[in-house]
């Protein structure tokens, strides 16, 4: 059988998403006429598939002054979906690009325990090796055995370098020994997971202030990335969690995970319509393969449901 390539896979994971538009869309699409009413169901249908009132009214805006000669076609308003979503993801589709110096340039990973963010940190580790930097992971969430535990397999299997400490220890301690190690060792990433408690924001909003402050008297520069990981099949929740961990922790950029269990993922384009962020990579399956750079329009494409 022959391997599906990145694109396949991205059409692939987003056809829940696609489909749920279709579905909201239902038999507004076909009609005659492109009236206010109608108008009107076609903003409401894209609100409801989590794409955001503001780019919803874009669409509508778009699709007032387009041209129908024989009733509304359905190609045809996708098309202009995905021109218009595309436009809201292209500001916000970064990379992340390793170029601190001194290195190791350092990532905080963050996000609420379940998001997929220890898979995730596995998935960056193996993008980082595959463009030949070497990287180390850092088990900055003491608060679960089991995130040490699972960390600790993904560094074996990547066969890269790991620091850790037992359960319930400093976090900050941590990440000082795996910064002190990064740097003897010539170490160009340095990606520290943490924990992801929402439960006691305090408590959460402390720990990674005392990080930050380690890594502060190591390098000025430091953290160089504070990257978010979100799941896609949480929706409009995940806007929430964007709110709380940049007010926690100074997000600088997000990664969105589950794209291929989810018919939420227009949540993508609403987060890049209220936040800014820099989008720097999607995630649509289990493999260490399946985490890529975020490609503006591509995503816009399978959102809409367009060919590829």
């Amino acid at each position: 059988m022959t391997a599906l390539t990145w694109t396949q896979k991205l059409a692939g994971a987003m056809k829940r998403t696609s489909a749920r538009l279709g579905d909201n869309l239902g038999e507004i699409v076909g009609a005659t006429t492109l009236d206010r009413a109608t108008l009107d169901e076609i903003e409401d249908a894209l609100v409801a598939s989590d794409l955001g009132p503001a780019t919803a009214t874009r669409i509508r805006e778009r699709l007032g002054h387009a041209r129908f000669e024989r009733g509304v076609d359905a190609s045809a308003v996708r098309g202009v979906m995905a021109e218009e979503i595309a436009k809201v993801l292209a500001p916000v589709a970064r990379p992340l690009e390793i170029d601190a110096f001194p290195r190791p340039q350092v990532i905080l990973v963050i996000g609420v325990n379940g998001s997929g963010k220890t898979t995730t940190i596995a998935k960056l580790a193996h993008l980082f090796l595959e463009q030949d930097y070497g990287v180390m992971l850092a088990a900055g969430d003491t608060f679960r055995a089991a995130a040490i535990g699972q960390l600790k397999v993904w560094a074996e299997r990547l066969g890269v370098p790991i620091v850790s400490g037992l359960e319930g220890g400093d976090a900050a301690g941590v990440v000082f020994d795996a910064v002190k190690q990064a740097t003897a060792t010539g170490i160009d990433v340095l990606i520290v997971d943490t924990a992801g408690r929402l439960q006691n924001r305090r408590e959460l909003m402390d720990e990674l202030a005392k990080i930050r402050r380690v890594l502060g008297r190591l390098n000025p520069a430091s953290p160089h990335d504070v990257v978010l990981v979100l799941d896609a099949s949480v929706g409009q929740n995940a806007l929430s969690q964007i709110e709380i961990f940049r007010e926690v922790a100074g997000v600088t950029g997000l990664v969105m995970t589950k794209l291929d269990g989810s018919a939420r993922g227009g949540v993508l384009v609403a987060a890049a319509e209220k936040f800014g962020l820099p989008i720097h990579a999607v995630g649509v399956g289990e493999t260490l393969d399946d985490l890529r750079p975020f490609d503006a329009n591509e995503l816009a494409r399978a959102i809409a449901g367009v060919d590829q």
